[in-house]
């Protein structure tokens, strides 16, 4: 069966069949290097992921290289392949995976793991890296959950940790000079950012620590530097991004204001890894964005940071976007936004007619442990601000809370029963009876320590406390207008043994996948029966990973990674239960400043 009769019996082709608008197919002569960009869920998903866009864009812009997508197929896709014995193809050529020279995953959220197993086995490349030889890809992987690379450790052939933007077209143009595997191996671990796994072995202690990394090329570095991009300016960033023929989970066009934040959350993976603050300039973001929506035809446009407020000229970009979007018919979407009076301004005029729900993370229920981990928000701006968009119509409150934080307690889960509270009351005072349907939603994620945080030596709650918590959430928020969401135990637990895992859980993921786990991060698909099995079978403690405090002189499985944040920081501010103040605001000496400029180095108020 070829591949477009398949097509036509699966639900949404459109996810397999390329062809959108600015995808790119180059003529196969003028291609001497394949690479294909695999992102471990449906296609809805990777379509909305901006990383995507951006390396896309940069390697079919280097002449020779040829980049194209694969995603998960879903369950009537992959059926139809295994029924029909075609492998796993690309979109733009409709390519087996097997044959490209390197193929590069993303590794955005641990509960996408099994997914990557079941793509190359769909594919015919061998799961470990040890049975793959010069005649198969080379397997690459990058992304956040890079920083911790020992529970992939086995399925990788190499990992890039930090900036991808020049990394990866450096890697690429190293393998188009030397074919030959191994020594491309031993030439790529001396370039900054890449951690061959194969290099280093790992001891381990009666006690099932880690006793030490030790280098079995000398060549490896002792550890792996991020790469770290000093101006995000003067990397390309597309303005052409393919345009999906389905709907996506974002479909829009995006321009990215900065990377990095100063906050410092200290449960925040992100905002540690990411550090420092770069910066593009306003009128490099409303070029980007107006050349965007005239190359994609897309009707709304979002802005892409941690904090999108944080940028230094916040304002006067936003009016100018404004200005634009209104001109052209296209809506504005500003995520991650402080919500001071110039936001409800900005806010207002974009939901005039329409008011979608409105979103506050104030994370933790009391302000005593939003002391703790450093969320520098108080009551009172949060009923400020809830104030302020009662009275200008919005009907709909969200609330991000997280729980089985360190130090928490049932005051604090309390506290998120009484904000939930005040905002009806407020409700009620502004607008009496005539308010019409006014609705809070209380969403609860479970806390998972995360590699290089403030957090990382913190156990993460047992099953059993997460649902006695879960439990009395449930009791005290049974109130009229208030509707409480909150996430498995089970899922939360597996991200933290990953998150916090070595290379002895790569043991459990392949048992667990054989087992038949895949799309673990959908609730409908996750199979928790497998992973029960695979805890049985390889002996493997999911408490020793995710419940165990841990001491600060332990040495962590991703302790071979720098990711330039100093170990003594982090243990200052993890002994910390006051607030550290914003990078804005003074230095506060993370350590950043040693490897690249900071621009508040040396700001001391």
């Amino acid at each position: 069966m070829n591949i477009n009769k398949l097509l036509k019996k699966v639900e949404k082709p459109a996810r397999y069949i390329g062809m959108e608008l600015n995808s790119v197919v180059k003529p196969k002569e003028e291609v001497d290097f394949k690479f294909a960009f695999a992102f471990p869920d449906l296609y809805e998903i990777g379509m909305s992921y901006m990383g995507l866009q951006i390396l896309y864009n940069i390697l079919n812009k280097e002449k020779g290289v040829q980049c194209e997508r694969v995603f998960a197929p879903a369950k009537d896709m992959q059926e139809a392949l295994i029924e029909n014995q075609i492998p796993l193809f690309s979109l733009e050529n409709k390519e087996p995976v097997s044959s490209f020279d390197m193929v590069g995953f993303t590794l955005q959220y641990e509960m996408s793991f099994t997914n990557i197993l079941n793509m190359l086995d769909l594919s015919n490349i061998p799961l470990m890296a040890k049975d793959r030889d010069d005649n198969h890809p080379i397997v690459i992987a990058g992304g956040p959950c890079a920083y911790n690379p020992e529970p992939l450790a086995d399925f990788f052939d190499l990992f890039l940790i930090g900036d991808g933007e020049k990394l990866l077209l450096d890697i690429v143009n190293l393998k188009r000079k030397i074919p030959d595997k191994e020594e491309f191996l031993k030439e790529a671990c001396k370039i900054k950012g890449v951690y061959v796994p194969k290099f280093y072995d790992v001891e381990y202690k009666e006690d099932g620590t880690i006793n030490k990394f030790n280098k079995l090329y000398e060549g490896a570095p002792d550890r792996v530097e991020r790469s770290l991009i000093d101006d995000i300016s003067k990397v390309d960033f597309p303005d052409n991004n393919i345009v999906p023929y389905i709907n996506v989970v974002h479909d829009r066009s995006v321009v990215e204001t900065f990377r990095g934040c100063t906050r410092g959350c200290r449960f925040c993976q992100a905002g540690m890894i990411y550090r420092p603050i770069r910066e593009r300039t306003d009128e490099e973001v409303v070029e980007l964005a107006l050349k965007q929506l005239a190359n994609t035809g897309n009707e709304e446009l979002s802005l892409l940071s941690l904090s999108s407020s944080d940028h230094s000229q916040f304002e006067p970009l936003v009016m100018r976007l404004l200005g634009e979007c209104e001109g052209k018919d296209v809506s504005l979407s500003l995520p991650s936004l402080r919500l001071d009076s110039f936001s409800f301004k900005v806010l207002n005029e974009i939901q005039k007619y329409r008011k979608s729900g409105l979103t506050f993370a104030p994370e933790a229920g009391s302000q005593r442990l939003r002391d703790v981990i450093n969320k520098t928000i108080t009551e009172e701006d949060i009923f400020s601000a809830v104030r302020q968009a009662i009275e200008l119509g919005w009907k709909q409150i969200k609330l991000y809370f997280m729980t089985g934080l360190p130090t928490e307690t049932l005051e604090d889960l309390d506290g998120i029963r009484d904000i939930a509270k005040g905002i009806l009351d407020l409700n009620r005072e502004i607008n009496g009876g005539k308010s019409g349907r006014f609705n809070v939603t209380v969403s609860v994620s479970n806390f998972v320590p995360k590699p290089h945080t403030p957090f990382q030596w913190h156990p993460q709650d047992t099953r059993e406390s997460f649902a006695k918590k879960h439990a009395y959430l449930r009791d005290i928020l049974k109130i009229k207008n208030v509707t409480l969401k909150y996430h498995d135990s089970p899922v939360s637990r597996l991200e933290a043994v990953f998150a916090r895992g070595d290379r002895r859980v790569g043991k459990l993921l392949l048992e667990a996948y054989k087992n038949g786990a895949k799309f673990d991060s959908w609730s409908e698909n996750f199979n928790e029966e497998a992973w029960n099995k695979a805890f049985e079978s390889t002996g493997i403690s999911a408490e020793f990973y995710a419940n165990r405090l841990r001491s600060y002189d332990e040495i962590m499985p991703w302790d071979i990674i720098d990711s330039y944040i100093l170990k003594e920081f982090l243990i200052s501010e993890n002994e910390k239960i006051t607030t550290t103040r914003d990078c804005r605001e003074g230095c506060v000496g993370c350590g950043i400043n040693r490897y690249t400029e900071c621009k508040f180095e040396g700001v001391n108020l």
